[in-house]
Parts: C-alpha cells; structure tokens; sequence
C-alpha cells in the first residue's frame, strides 16, 4: 500500500513490478498518473510508447492523462483504443516500441484502474528494471519536451487484428478443420475488452457465439473476478442454451476460464494443464509454471518424457524462468496460457485456440477432455497472523519439514509423495495464505486444517 503524507491518510495505491494499480480517487489521482508516466517515459527513452485500455468506466480520463503526458516528455504514442493487455504486449514487440502501457486493473472491481507498464521487448518489466524506474520519480518531474519537439498519437486500429493474425497462423491451428465443427459457445467477456476482440476470433474459427455481458459499456455488471462463485448465471446459461461449452474471460482478456456442457467448471488448472498436454503432444521442450499451480502438469509432461519447472507467482517469474529453460509453453494455476511464438504474456486469445484445435482434434465433450486430465483438488485458505513476523513464522515449518527440501523461492513450498503446500506471505495484509493440493477434495481439507493449526 501507498501511504499519501500530504492527504494524511492510507490511500489504495499499490506499485509493484507490473505497474501501479488505486481506486480512482483514492489512491489513483490524476497527479499520481502524470508521475508514474513521465519516470516511466523517462526510463524508456525516445520512441514509440504502445497505449491501450480495458474499456472501464475511468478507462477514458486516465488514458487521456497518459497519452497528454507521454506527448508532454516527447513520446509519439501508437494508441490501440480498447483491447486486450496481451495485444499491447504483442504490438510493443511487432511495431518495434520503446515500451508500452496497457490501462487496466485486471480483476479488480468498477472502482479501480491501472497501468500495467512493459518494457521494449513487449514484456512486464524485470525487478531490475522496475527499481531504475522508481529511482526517477523525484528526478523527472519538470523533464519535459518543448514546444517543437512534443510527440505525435496515432490511432492504430490494425493493432488487434495483427495480434489475432499472429494467432490464426500458429502451426498448430487447423482453421478449417475447427470451422467444420461448428462449436456452439456462450461467451462472457464482463463488458471489458473481449468484447471487442474475442466475438472476432470465435467467429474466425466458425462458432456460434451466445454473448452475455458484452455490452461494451465498461460498467461490469457482476464481480470481475472470473471465479466460479461470481459465474453462476453464466454457467447456466451454458446449460440451458446446450452450448459446446462457455468462455470467460477477465477484462484485459489475460486469463481464460472455461465452463464445460454441462454449466460445470472445467477449473483454471485445468486450463494451462490442458493446454500444456496439446502443445507437447505436438512439440516437445520444456514448462515452466509457478509454485502454486497443479501437480497435474508434472503428469502431463512426463507422460510426453518433458520437464517441468517452477518459478515464483507472477507472470514477470514465469516469463523470466521460460527463457531460462528455453520452456516451449508456461503459464499459471489462474488460467493463463503463455506461448512465446506469439507472446511472452498470459494470453486468453492464444488459450482459446489452442482449446478449440484440441478439443476439434480430441473429438468428445468438455466434461470429457476434462476427465481425461489428471485429477487433483486444490483448497486455499488465509489466516491472520497479527504482529507475529511472518518470516519466521515459515523459517519454522522449513526447518521442521527440512526432510523434504522445502522450497523457498516464493514463500515456502513443500512437497510430499501424496501432496503439496504452499505458505505465502502477503506484502499488504498480515496473513499467510496456505494452498494444498492433494488427490481427493476430502484430504485437501483435511490437510489445509492440519497446516493452518500449525501456523
């Protein structure tokens, strides 16, 4: 959390290596996007700087900030309107910019907005990079261009339409064979971003769409959050118009929820795990996902004699650790799929076809190519620590389970024959977040009780 000393009070804004997110009036001032922009401007340097937004509500005022205050440091700016954070991504690298800035707050309520800010290569920036940009907080201020040397905006509406392209040409996607099995799909876009992009590609790939909050008007009408509880009358929906299965999206179009024939879950780790199996069935090479997604994925990839390998939460870890490895797919537990021929970024648009050309090619049900995944069960839990330092609290638990190498990367996980736990500290609240994962949803819960006694 940011704590504003001239207001005296606790505001909302939190900064981390992804960018600076607030509530608009409480945290996110127009003051405080003019000065993020202009150090962010300043660590990129002279170029083109890539801008879009999610289609909130406050979407318009903030990208008019950006966009005045960019010009103002002598930045053209290539302004790609409302469109998914993965298409910033794709465009900072394919238009050869010095750095992009994608407006939106991801899940988070009406209320609340962002800038997600990525380095030149198209990518969220490194913990390295994002120390250099705070250094010039203080130090670029009253840095800006004069009058004859202001930059230029240019409307790029091309932006999403050479992302899908990027998508429709992968080698692994058969168009016309997906075409001819004309998939019945209810899609809920939360009246973000999808809805500007996803109807395009479903209809690329010959579905019959059932749209349901993809209204355009940036107002969500449910809680953004894509978790089962918030999808209760889209999941019915599904069931009742007999579709194929349903799609949902978050706002910025990241992360990728599926809902099976029935109006059931097919569950987020079962999204990249599923993905995962499809890519090494065509292509073998490495995985890399982070600590707390599923077991399953192990399974997958040594079925395919592949490897896996973990980083910290993050999408910044996941992407730094694929490259490392040279991983051919990554992604997170939460429903986002990264292929680096396209984009080294969780992408929902890559999902979705590489979902359509597997379950085209595998030929049975949603509810079917989810039985066929390996089937764990995860259970997450919290639980408040008060003024007990958290550090030690986990220094404990590692020496008492030292035996089986606790990992201590990321908080600390711990893996067992029949199970795993993952205790994660938060950096704005006092509590521990547990997460187990075990072969029945019964022992889950009883282990989850078991470690957070310990605690």
């Amino acid at each position: 959390m940011y704590y504003s000393k001239i207001r005296g009070i606790m505001d909302t804004l939190m900064v981390s290596i992804s960018g600076i997110r607030g509530i608009i009036g409480k945290g996110l001032y127009p003051s405080t996007i003019v000065e993020y922009t202009s150090a962010y401007a300043d660590f990129c340097g002279k170029g083109k700087i890539v801008v879009g937004s999610d289609g909130r509500i406050s979407g318009n005022m903030v990208k008019n900030i950006v966009i005045g205050t960019l010009l103002a440091k002598g930045n053209d700016v290539i302004d790609l309107g409302i469109c998914p954070t993965p298409t910033v991504l794709f465009n900072v690298k394919n238009l050869k910019a010095v750095g992009g800035i994608q407006i939106s707050a991801s899940h988070n309520p009406n209320e609340w907005n962002a800038l997600k800010l990525l380095n030149k290569k198209g990518e969220f920036m490194s913990p390295e990079e994002h120390k250099k940009m705070i250094s010039l907080l203080k130090e670029t201020q009253n840095r800006y261009a004069k009058w004859n040397e202001l930059g230029s905006v240019t409307h790029y509406e091309k932006g999403l339409y050479d992302h899908i392209d990027a998508i429709l040409s992968m080698p692994y996607i058969d168009l016309k064979k997906i075409r001819r099995k004309k998939f019945k799909v209810v899609l809920d876009c939360v009246n973000g971003a999808g809805a500007y992009s996803m109807p395009y590609l479903l209809k690329k790939f010959g579905c019959e769409i059932i749209e349901t909050n993809c209204d355009k008007s940036g107002i969500f009408p449910r809680l953004p959050e894509p978790a089962p509880e918030n999808l209760t009358k889209t999941m019915k929906l599904v069931k009742k118009s007999k579709a194929d299965f349903g799609i949902v999206v978050d706002p910025d179009v990241d992360r990728l929820v599926l809902i099976t024939e029935n109006g059931k879950p097919f569950g987020e780790e079962n999204t990249i795990t599923q993905a995962v199996k499809f890519i090494l069935s065509r292509r073998k090479g490495n995985v890399v996902v982070n600590l707390s997604t599923t077991r399953a994925v192990d399974d997958v990839a040594k079925s395919f004699k592949s490897k896996v390998y973990r980083s910290p939460v993050g999408e910044a870890n996941v992407v730094k650790k694929m490259k490392q490895v040279k991983a051919v797919i990554g992604g997170e537990g939460s429903g986002g799929v990264i292929l680096p021929s396209v984009n080294f970024g969780r992408d929902a648009l890559v999902g979705t076809a590489l979902l359509l050309q597997h379950l085209t090619e595998f030929g049975g049900t949603m509810t079917e190519l989810k039985n066929e995944l390996p089937r764990y069960f995860i259970v997450k839990r919290k639980i408040e620590i008060g003024r007990r330092d958290p550090d030690k609290i986990l220094n404990k638990l590692a020496k008492k389970y030292s035996k089986h190498n606790p990992n201590n990367e990321d908080g600390l996980r711990i893996d067992f024959e029949d199970h795993w736990v993952h205790f994660r500290k938060s950096n704005t609240e006092p509590i521990i977040r547990c997460i187990v994962e075990a072969d029945s949803q019964k022992k889950a819960i009883e282990l989850i009780e078991k470690y957070l006694k310990e605690l």
